[in-house]
């Protein structure tokens, strides 16, 4: 992976900084965005990109707080970078890169605006202060929306974990248990098949807490007639799933069950159908959006019916009603949703999904655990 690392730097300084100005070095802050250039690396890292200019001398340094463990689940960090361990407890990584870049013969330093609390963008300032400092903006993120076939394989196998930790569960005798109880044994399933660990707070509700998005699991016990809506998501090498569903529990459903069940579901699929490249991303939300707004419940739809993930859980794109851009194959994105009624519940519906050309099948759907309503 070192030359996909190096490849994706590459990119980043032929992007620049809008207000770069001779040989500017650049600061990578984000976690996500440091992982996505450096390879596997210790939280609280921060990445230096040496000086753009020819006759600048080019070195990438990656200014850690802890030694990199080497761990392969975790992915290695890319063996050309040269790597600094802070030796001073509490030291701050992005500081040391700054200075580290004030050494150089950098004129110029780009940095995460958008990464950086106020308190850390003046120490920035204090250690570098002969050089001029200037936005990357969201330029990483940007670059990161297109995942590549290795990436998509990450996301692959995390989506294949959520599936088996489901799956499993579902077997297994729910009436009576607790959400925080389901939550805690998904959790366990998750780490049991190889996940990193969940991608995100794993969400259960029953009866009316079901249909909640992101839903924290009470002392509540699943009880007959039930709904039991369920989101959670595997994380694998830094990469990030996200799977929903919702079941009937003990019982054939009720005509209410079934009827919110199917409306939920055809807004879903139609939002799943529209991920195709070139596809505005407010055209795919509305697909989903509008069966159920003209069903009446317009207003308790979330902002976005879905959202991009890879190494973060919730990234771009979005895909909401003022979102502005269009899908580009091969971005990874999730289409989730739902409605919940006060009192007696709900149903979401959640996929995470990559954008594929009509001449290769159209979206790739990676969690598939059925949709079709089961009575557990």
């Amino acid at each position: 992976m070192s030359e996909v690392h190096a490849a994706r730097r590459s990119r980043l300084r032929a992007a620049g900084g809008a207000g770069a100005r001779g040989a500017a070095a650049v600061l990578v802050t984000r976690p996500a965005n440091v992982r996505y250039l450096a390879g596997g690396v210790p939280g609280g890292a921060a990445l230096l990109l040496g000086p753009t200019e020819e006759h600048a001398e080019r070195e990438d340094i990656l200014v850690c707080p802890s030694a990199p463990t080497g761990d392969p689940t975790e992915g290695r960090v890319d063996e050309t970078l040269r790597v600094i361990v802070l030796s001073a407890s509490g030291a701050d990584s992005a500081v040391a890169g700054a200075d580290l870049a004030a050494a150089s013969r950098a004129d110029s330093l780009v940095v995460e605006e958008h990464d950086l609390s106020v308190a850390r963008y003046r120490a920035l300032r204090s250690v570098a202060a002969r050089l001029h400092l200037a936005d990357l903006g969201r330029t990483v993120e940007r670059h990161r929306l297109v995942k590549d076939e290795e990436e998509i394989a990450c996301l692959r196998v995390a989506s294949e974990i959520a599936d088996q930790a489901l799956g499993e569960l579902l077997e297994s005798i729910l009436v009576g248990r607790t959400e925080r109880h389901l939550a805690l044994e998904l959790e366990r399933r998750l780490i049991d098949h190889g996940a990193d660990g969940a991608a995100f707070p794993i969400s259960v509700g029953t009866g009316p807490n079901s249909g909640l998005r992101g839903h924290p699991p009470t002392d509540r016990r699943v009880e007959e007639g039930d709904f039991l809506s369920v989101r959670l998501g595997a994380g694998y090498r830094g990469y990030r799933s996200e799977l929903g569903r919702t079941f009937v529990i003990g019982t054939s459903p009720d005509t209410w069950q079934i009827d919110l069940y199917e409306l939920v579901f055809s807004a879903q699929r139609a939002g799943r159908e529209a991920l195709l490249p070139g596809a505005e991303y407010r055209v795919v939300d509305r697909a989903a959006r509008q069966r159920l707004d003209t069903a009446g419940y317009g207003g308790q739809l979330p902002p976005s019916s879905g959202h991009g993930v890879g190494l973060e859980n919730d990234e771009d794109p979005r895909l909401s009603p003022t979102a502005m851009g269009k899908l580009d194959a091969c971005v990874p994105v999730t289409v989730g949703p739902g409605v919940h009624l006060p009192g007696r519940g709900g149903v979401r519906i959640d996929d995470t999904l990559v954008v594929r050309p009509e001449a290769d099948g159209g979206p790739e759907l990676l969690t598939i655990t059925t949709k079709e309503l089961l009575a557990l």
